[in-house]
């Protein structure tokens, strides 16, 4: 397996197989580890980040959970192939930056991603489809128990697990779920929600977490304190939240067919139509559209539609993707243009 396989693979988080997928796209943890006997990332020398990534790979490639893991060095891809990974959601933004020393393993089906010298020496991700968390943590406790069989973590009896940044500090876990709450947006109601989870010791990024914001209705909640924590507590918490938030977008999506269906299916078809027919569009521009269009298939007002192809169009119309397609750099008026193509295409 190579970086250009993964173009030719929809990602299990992508297949809308699991519960709740009509509203939560993909859940995720994550899990910040950092090595004994070595400063923090940022703090380390490059001899030291080049040891911790060597070690990191050789205890990564003898995983039993892990089959023969694609491990890439971050500094030897160009800026397409990098870009490419974050659009996929498998690395941020922040680990394509100063890519020297810098690693990233993947599993099959792009369920697992290790990330080696970001913030922490390790941070630790498996995604899931759908309202699907518990399953996640199962799957990334095995991964982080064998691997702590292998590398020596840094761990005070006193705060738990050690890491750059303090909130992260005990547990290390970050356990965070994609929304799609485009009901929610149209009647209004989203900014009560989104102060009401800040209230709950939550937050709500973008399509592409920290520092960026909710495009296309999509919102990334996630737990923001790790220290005093249980793993159980911090799930069961999100879990509770998430649930009401699934209730409250199910309630606006019944009150818009209710009293607006004339509306709403004029503003879901105008914009398949204008997918199906545009020559040039924008990435933006294609990301509220598709929200639109997928809310369409959730309701069962477009029934020919597949909600895992709208799901992969909004993956495969992102810049990188549209370049490593091409097999080559464009500009932006070529992508507008080759977006435009790939949806007709799709969609015809």
């Amino acid at each position: 397996m190579n970086i250009d396989d993964l173009l030719n693979t929809q990602g299990e988080w992508l297949k809308c197989t699991g519960p709740n997928s009509d509203i939560v796209m993909s859940s995720r943890i994550r899990l910040a580890r950092n090595l004994a006997k070595y400063p923090f990332s940022h703090w380390a020398s490059k001899k030291e980040q080049e040891t911790l990534l060597r070690i990191t790979k050789e205890a990564v490639n003898s995983l039993k959970k892990i089959k023969a893991p694609l491990c890439l060095d971050i500094s030897k891809l160009d800026s397409v192939d990098r870009q490419f990974l974050i659009e996929r959601h498998l690395m941020s933004r922040e680990h394509s930056v100063d890519a020297e020393n810098k690693g990233l393993c993947l599993s099959e089906r792009e369920v697992v991603s290790i990330m080696v010298n970001e913030e922490d020496h390790l941070r630790i991700q498996v995604m899931k489809s759908g309202f699907d968390l518990r399953d996640s943590w199962y799957i990334i406790n095995d991964i982080d128990t064998e691997l702590g069989n292998l590398l020596d973590y840094a761990f005070s009896a006193d705060f738990g697990y050690l890491t750059a940044c303090p909130t992260n500090t005990g547990t290390g876990m970050r356990a965070s779920v994609m929304l799609h709450l485009p009901s929610l947006v149209m009647t209004k109601q989203i900014g009560k929600v989104l102060e009401a989870i800040t209230k709950l010791s939550l937050t709500a990024r973008g399509l592409y977490g920290e520092g960026t914001e909710a495009s296309g209705n999509f919102f990334q909640i996630s737990n923001q304190v790790s220290l005093g924590h249980s793993e159980e507590d911090i799930i069961d918490n999100i879990e509770r939240i998430i649930k009401q938030i699934i209730d409250h977008e199910h309630s606006a999506r019944e009150a818009l067919l209710s009293q607006n269906k004339s509306v709403l299916e004029d503003r879901i078809w105008r914009a398949y139509g204008t997918l199906k027919s545009a020559h040039i569009i924008s990435s933006s521009e294609t990301i509220d559209l598709l929200s639109l269009v997928r809310l369409g298939v959730d309701l069962n007002l477009i029934k020919k539609l597949d909600r895992a192809l709208i799901n992969e169009l909004f993956i495969i119309t992102q810049p990188a993707h549209l370049q490593k397609i091409e097999k080559k750099k464009l500009s932006p008026n070529q992508r507008d243009v080759k977006r435009a193509q790939i949806i007709r295409e799709k969609l015809g």
